[in-house]
């Protein structure tokens, strides 16, 4: 029996117990009867006790619950791998590289995650474990099951989850972000030294199609506003001069399709991560 059939047997064992207790502290001799001081009860009564209760007993070992056939176990491999090992990483049950193999590190991973749910812990994933699982995440974006992308694309750890504008200062990209995929990729640029862009996690607060700075009186078109005055939006600048020239403090966009759609799929609440 597993730790959870044997907490269930225990959990069923206290209750028959309580109730056989509390089935009468006086025995009975014969039916509707109750023997007098001294009378001892009839053994035919006191048989029938026992058998009642060991009955008890046994519907509490028939509470276990047994594994079903594995889906996936120890030496599998493949796409169905790299989708388990990505969902057990969302929650925090796998520490390991998503390989897509089935090793000794996913089989303690599934234990894990089946033990905290009081699931047989086989270490092998039957479909008890794996709806359990699906419930308890999303589907992973393709940076998530290969994260080689991830690396291509050099996509902060906080990108993967939700819809991101993605902003790395070392590669100069933007990059939108659905659920852990990349969809599109743009050049742009920052602040100068003395306005600089700020680095952190922000939420999109604004978006303004038609934006004229108030400080500065220059475009700003496809404004999505994340850090105060701070957006991203389109440069006629950029476009160009290049990195010849700097913003102040937003991040410029030079090319004007690209970021006509990001604006049309960016909503208010969408995350944007600038880092470095």
């Amino acid at each position: 029996m597993g730790a959870a059939g044997a907490r269930t047997a225990a959990v069923v064992a206290a209750v028959a117990l309580a109730a056989f207790v509390a089935s009468g502290c006086e025995p009975v001799t014969t039916a509707g009867q109750v023997p007098s001081v001294g009378q001892k009860g009839s053994k035919v009564s006191k048989d029938r006790k026992t058998s009642e209760f060991r009955s008890l007993l046994g519907q509490g070992k028939q509470a276990r619950v047994n594994a079903g056939p594995a889906i996936m176990k120890s030496g599998a491999s493949g796409e169905e791998v790299r989708d388990l090992q990505a969902r057990l990483k969302q929650i925090g049950w796998f520490a390991g590289p998503v390989t897509g193999t089935y090793g000794s590190v996913t089989t303690k991973s599934v234990k894990g995650f089946q033990a905290k749910r009081r699931i047989p812990e086989t270490g092998e994933v039957d479909q008890r474990t794996l709806d359990r699982l699906r419930a308890a995440t999303r589907s992973p974006g393709s940076a998530e099951l290969h994260p080689s992308i991830q690396k291509q694309y050099g996509l902060d750890r906080r990108c993967m989850t939700g819809h991101v504008m993605c902003i790395s200062k070392r590669t100069r990209k933007l990059v939108w972000v659905v659920n852990g995929t990349p969809t599109l990729r743009m050049d742009v640029r920052f602040g100068s030294l003395e306005t600089p862009t700020r680095d952190g996690a922000f939420l999109v607060t604004r978006k303004s199609r038609h934006q004229v700075s108030s400080i500065y009186h220059t475009p700003m078109p496809y404004s999505m506003f994340f850090a105060g005055g701070q957006a991203v939006h389109y440069s006629a600048d950029f476009a160009a001069r290049g990195y010849r020239g700097a913003s102040y403090g937003c991040v410029n966009v030079r090319d004007r399709s690209g970021i006509e759609s990001l604006y049309e799929r960016v909503q208010i609440g969408d995350k944007v991560i600038v880092y470095r």
